[in-house]
């Protein structure tokens, strides 16, 4: 499952391929949407819930808000089925559904929207290798950086003279998140904790030097 971008997606993979998935586009419903969508593939799939035997979660990065609803969502499943939970980068499930499916055997960039006229970021020399860490800027201050390369994404999409080779994918999809999970569980490597990767503080904070108020 994923919920960094304003997609609400969720797949089932039986270590082969994918047997069911659901998505939906709405930034402002990820709580609402995300355990119907589960019950949604579950039922399609034909299996109860206590047939899962592992969850993976995309860890963003993403707006704190929609973030941390796929983060704990997962922890929970994880909890009462007593199942390991894996974190898996959202934008490596962008980058591997864009070599699957676009056909983009790289280099290329990965820019989803971060909001602020910003974007999140990063590099891959092919579908299933980033060059660094994801990274958080305005398109312009990259748009030098990334000059020549195809840009897959929303973030490419929303600011196409920054990116003038942006592509689809738009958004991450939960089946290439899962068979990029599944790829690499295969193969013996570490998935990543599922913990949330940010990249900058949340927009909601405590104001500084509010007065205390107490009885007298």
């Amino acid at each position: 499952m994923d919920t960094a971008t304003p997609a609400v997606t969720v797949a089932l993979h039986d270590g082969t391929s994918v047997i069911a998935s659901s998505g939906q586009v709405d930034a402002r419903r990820h709580g609402e949407l995300l355990l119907p969508a589960v019950d949604r593939v579950l039922a399609e799939a034909g299996v109860k819930l206590d047939a899962v035997t592992g969850v993976v979660v995309g860890v963003g990065p993403g707006p704190y808000t929609g973030l941390r609803v796929g983060l704990v969502t997962a922890a929970t499943f994880g909890s009462a089925l007593s199942v390991p939970v894996h974190g898996l980068c959202t934008l490596d499930g962008l980058a591997y559904a864009a070599g699957q499916d676009g056909g983009l055997e790289g280099p290329f960039a990965v820019a989803t929207d971060a909001r602020r006229k910003e974007v999140y970021w990063a590099r891959y020399e092919d579908a299933r290798t980033r060059t660094g860490d994801p990274a958080v800027d305005r398109p312009a201050d990259i748009a030098g950086a990334l000059a020549g390369l195809p840009v897959v994404g929303a973030g490419a999409l929303l600011y196409p003279d920054a990116f003038p080779d942006a592509r689809g994918p738009e958004h991450v999809a939960a089946g290439a998140l899962a068979a990029l999970a599944a790829e690499r569980l295969a193969a013996g490597q570490e998935l990543l904790e599922p913990q949330p990767l940010y990249l900058r503080r949340p927009d909601a904070q405590v104001p500084k030097n509010y007065k205390v108020v107490t009885p007298k």
